[in-house]
């Protein structure tokens, strides 16, 4: 695999550098050709400005990148731009872009849209974020990606952009939706205890190897909703690190001989029992 990361730094961005100028001088390269996965990080000054020129860039320069499979955009640290000041765009262009497209992952969800989610070959879709609009929830529901095999949501929390309910989760885990889907991530949610119940006993957890419930607010109420789940038994992995659950309750995952992950055990702040997933701000 040939992969580059593109980035432009406050100091960069200060002097006139352009993310839409980097990406033309890599399509213009000997590599571009071979390129086969593509990070683009900060593009100037996140937090203000969208990523809007990175997808124009690249949906013009399309034709000069014939192999990539890997996408993306956001990929920066805290130090570069906090995730939740993330500003991005409508990216739904990138996909008949790059018809060959395996695997697209983003990073922020300010101002982010999916509005036509279509794509014959996409396997995997990756969105992280500290706050996941409802809406973007509904671009996917209405989407068709009849290949996808990975969907993982960083859901996050109502101060940082998540907006929605279970009931937005719900298209979502209907097992038509996604034909080939065998890992679903719903996770860093402040609702983990709830999605956890809504799946426990969903048909979709047939078709599943991998169950991801991690790095949110889980505590022994949605897990009891798991333990109790026949369904549960037919997964090949269930990750639900970075919780809330009591030593009892992980003993008893412990003892259940399911492929669970319990690790990472995580305590509440103060006696009216506040919990935060792992990413917000």
């Amino acid at each position: 695999m040939t992969e580059v990361k593109l980035t432009v730094g406050y100091d960069e961005f200060e002097e006139g550098q352009r993310i839409g100028t980097e990406i033309e001088r890599l399509s213009a390269s000997p590599e571009a050709a071979q390129l086969t996965s593509l990070i683009i990080g900060d593009w100037g000054q996140a937090y203000e400005n969208s990523s809007e020129e990175a997808v124009s860039a690249l949906v013009k320069y399309s034709g000069s990148f014939p192999a990539l499979r890997k996408l993306f955009i956001g990929e920066m640290g805290y130090e570069e731009c906090e995730i939740s000041w993330i500003t991005q765009s409508d990216l739904s262009p990138l996909l008949p872009a790059y018809p060959e497209l395996q695997s697209l992952t983003i990073q922020g969800g300010n101002d982010l849209s999916l509005s036509s989610l279509q794509h014959d070959k996409l396997e995997e879709l990756i969105i992280i974020t500290g706050g996941l609009g409802k809406s973007v929830l509904a671009e996917i529901a209405a989407g068709h990606l009849p290949n996808l095999r990975k969907l993982e949501l960083y859901l996050g929390v109502d101060n940082y952009g998540f907006d929605g309910g279970l009931e937005d989760l719900y298209p979502l885990i209907q097992p038509d939706k996604f034909p080939k889907l065998t890992y679903l991530g719903l996770k860093n949610s402040e609702i983990q205890d709830e999605i956890a119940a809504a799946v426990a006993d969903a048909p979709i957890l047939d078709q599943l190897h991998t169950l991801d419930l991690s790095l949110g607010t889980l505590s022994d109420k949605g897990a009891e909703a798991l333990l109790a789940s026949e369904r549960i038994k037919g997964l090949q992995a269930l990750n639900l690190s970075y919780h809330y659950m009591s030593n009892e309750m992980i003993a008893r995952w412990k003892a259940s001989g399911l492929p669970a992950d319990v690790s990472d055990q995580q305590k509440s702040d103060d006696e009216e029992d506040w919990r935060y997933p792992s990413i917000t701000e």
